[in-house]
């Protein structure tokens, strides 16, 4: 079997995804709708790569042939000819997703599984817009990706065995360790995460307790090895609010709702590290 993937985004998540599946043997087509997207993302890889030959966990040679493994696309159509697996790894927006899944349902192979990586769409709905529901699945991967073992794999409501198994083994090749999760609003990772992240906020916004003593008291005493706050800032405040909507529009239960301190802090531009400032500065 040819193992051919494409990868539809090129920003932090989609070329951590191209990255292991071209070390891992893959040829990879990734795919962005600007060349200096997959420009900057062949960079971070190449750079990502020079890590790990420092460290000693990759040779020159294997930097290489994973490079060589690696070709970039503006073209999304014509790239989804002949390959065994698509991994969505685009915007997380609902409508963006169902009109890739539209378009890759159209020009993949038949035979081609759809996978998204979306950290708590419904897979069940992006599915729905597809003649191949069966071949539809969540493969939700950590960030980074290159350091991180987990994949969670989400199944639809129609996906199939066949398709679970598949990428079960794929992730298995990737050295990922693959866990099963039924489609559910926030799956099972963001499902507990973001609560525990947004009942941080409550306490801080409640003058319980400052922020550097709510992640000490979680670094020190549960054994995380980031704080829910410090976490928080390095996943961006505004995908932590975006999540805690879509768990409260997905169970209409008040215990998602966003804390009003996240909002704010949302509505003010302080996103956390990528805007310079969240609950903590970034220089």
């Amino acid at each position: 079997m040819n193992h051919s993937a494409m990868v539809i985004g090129a920003g932090t998540m989609g070329n951590g995804i191209a990255h292991v599946f071209a070390q891992s043997g893959y040829e990879v087509t990734l795919v962005d709708i600007k060349q200096e997207f997959l420009d900057k993302a062949i960079g971070t890889i190449s750079g990502n790569l020079d890590r790990q030959v420092k460290k000693g966990s990759l040779t020159e040679a294997q930097k290489a042939e994973t490079l060589s493994r690696l070709s970039v696309s503006t073209d999304l159509p014509a790239s989804a000819k002949g390959k065994n697996l698509i991994i969505e790894a685009a915007t997380e927006n609902p409508e963006i997703k169902k009109s890739i899944f539209k378009t890759l349902d159209e020009k993949a192979d038949p035979e081609c599984i759809l996978a998204t990586n979306t950290s708590s769409i419904s897979i069940t709905q992006i599915a729905a817009v597809t003649k191949r529901p069966e071949l539809v699945i969540g493969m939700h991967f950590m960030n980074p990706v290159p350091v991180m073992k987990l994949v969670e794999i989400i199944r639809g409501y129609s996906t199939s065995q066949k398709t679970f198994d598949q990428v079960k083994s794929w992730s298995e090749s990737l050295e990922k360790i693959p866990v099963e999760v039924n489609d559910s609003p926030g799956f099972i990772s963001n499902r507990i995460l973001m609560p525990m992240i947004n009942e941080a906020i409550f306490t801080v916004y409640e003058g319980v307790a400052s922020p550097e003593a709510v992640d000490s008291i979680m670094k020190l005493g549960m054994a995380h090895p980031m704080g829910p706050l410090q976490l928080a800032d390095f996943i961006g405040l505004d995908v932590c609010l975006a999540i805690m909507n879509v768990l409260l529009d997905g169970f209409s239960d008040s215990k998602y709702r966003p804390c009003p301190l996240l909002k704010k802090m949302v509505d003010a531009g302080h996103l956390g590290k990528k805007s310079g400032r969240g609950f903590y500065t970034y220089s």
